[in-house]
């Protein structure tokens, strides 16, 4: 096993990690922007090494100096998180060939799956069911106005290269593709260094339900169970639970070994997630892999029981996996609300310093944290400064238990958008678990 490790990333994700570190004996090493010198993920690692200016592009984001601090500190490993880094298959690669493990798949299955057309061609060899969509990229209006023709609207317009939502849009008409185009293709530019369009057939009030697995170095591959993440506001996720209150086991079975199909077709190993768009008559379809660790992943180690961090550190370090699909049983219920410094009505972010935190705590609360009182939030990165995970027995016993812990979840200082997430989670659609990905436009009121 490591005896040390470096962690490219920050907040409640670098602060996560480092936690399961030190319950695993292994010495962390952090890395941070001069907008995060007190930051929580700074002070809980054992070393810490400024790597540049507050903006993203300046700091998080420079593989060189990265890979420097890497070196100088005496690190095996390297942990990306999730965002930044974490599926840049040129840092996979640098850090192969500076002789430190990248604690993920390889930079050829990252690069792979990080293509829309290369990752849905892949599924579609390996029998696992695909939108109806292109097979090439698109990089002008025409094109695209004629591809969408040809499929049929609705069309959900995306950047070949993207995720988190950016880039993507419905359209439903040649006016829509006209207007929607030229702009997602700036932003696409914009944020990944790619204009390349990609074009797929709208599924209309869809579930988007995702399969977590495992993969070690020696073909064995498992399924601990699905997420549902439907509810979204502008294709980003915020809630999410275990298991899907819409999947029966026979369905849950059939994406599951699809989900082993997929990750076997292409080598994969490490932790990764298989994400499907689910219809009304129970039809799944292959929507992208992400070849990292997920935000949230605390809803599958609740129900499982296995902590995912640790086994992403066993399989790089070489180790098996330690148990076979027959030993993963899922029980209870979990639920995990995204906590967002963000105006509740505007949704634009909420950056400043925070002056009271007090946490809901209790059987069952479970919190990941990349802030504290008096932390600055910084207009420079995602506004996501927390999660809080609720479990219980059952569905309705989880409910009960994230309605009450919302309501002692106390930020000021900030705007955060706990309104909204109590909106959502005491709704009687999401209580009777109608929770299609149009959620939040069908039932939460402007």
């Amino acid at each position: 096993m490591f005896k040390k490790i470096l962690i490219a990333n920050r907040g409640e994700i670098a602060v996560r990690v480092i936690r399961t570190c030190k319950k695993m004996g292994i010495k962390t090493v952090a890395i941070f922007s001069e907008a995060d010198q007190v930051a929580p993920h700074v002070k809980l690692a054992d070393e810490a090494y400024l790597v540049g200016g507050p903006r993203v592009t300046d700091s998080y984001l420079k593989i060189d100096k990265i890979i420097e601090i890497a070196k100088s500190s005496k690190v095996e490993a390297i942990h990306p998180g999730y965002g930044f880094l974490s599926e840049n298959p040129q840092f996979a690669t640098r850090c192969q060939e500076e002789g430190l493990v990248f604690i993920g798949p390889s930079p050829e299955v990252i690069s792979s799956m990080g293509s829309k057309i290369e990752a849905r061609l892949t599924m579609e060899r390996a029998g696992v069911p695909i939108v109806p969509g292109i097979q090439t990229s698109i990089n002008n209006t025409d094109d695209a106005v004629a591809t969408a023709n040809k499929i049929g609207y609705p069309i959900m317009l995306k950047a070949s290269a993207g995720g988190g939502g950016i880039g993507m849009q419905v359209v439903r008409t040649d006016q829509d593709m006209i207007k929607a185009f030229e702009g997602n293709q700036k932003r696409a530019k914009s944020f990944f260094g790619n204009e390349e369009m990609y074009l797929e057939k709208y599924i209309e009030r869809p579930r988007h339900i995702e399969v977590q697995i495992l993969a070690d170095s020696y073909g064995h591959t498992v399924y601990l169970g699905e997420r549902e993440c439907s509810v979204q506001r502008r294709h980003q996720k915020i809630v999410e639970e275990a298991p899907s209150p819409f999947l029966d086991d026979h369905l849950r079975r059939k994406m599951g070994e699809a989900s082993i199909q997929a990750a076997k077709a292409i080598g994969y190993t490490n932790a990764g997630t298989i994400e499907y768009l689910v219809d009304e008559n129970e039809t799944f379809y292959f929507l992208e892999m992400n070849t990292r660790l997920q935000v949230e992943h605390p809803v599958t180690e609740e129900t499982t029981g296995i902590d995912l961090v640790e086994q992403q550190l066993r399989i790089a370090a070489g180790e098996p996996l330690p148990f076979d699909q027959s030993d993963i049983k899922c029980n209870g219920h979990a639920i995990e609300t995204r906590i967002y410094a963000e105006d509740p009505i505007t949704f634009f972010p909420s950056p400043g310093k925070i002056s009271t935190l007090s946490l809901p705590e209790g059987e069952g609360i479970r919190h990941e944290l990349g802030v504290h009182k008096e932390s600055i939030v910084s207009p420079f990165y995602d506004p996501m400064i927390a999660k809080l995970i609720v479990k219980g027995k059952s569905r309705e016993e989880a409910l009960a238990k994230i309605e009450i812990a919302l309501s002692n979840y106390i930020v000021e200082g900030i705007k955060t958008n706990i309104p909204l997430l109590r909106k959502i989670t005491t709704h009687t659609a999401f209580h009777k678990g109608e929770t299609t990905t149009d959620f939040i436009d069908r039932h939460i009121k402007k």
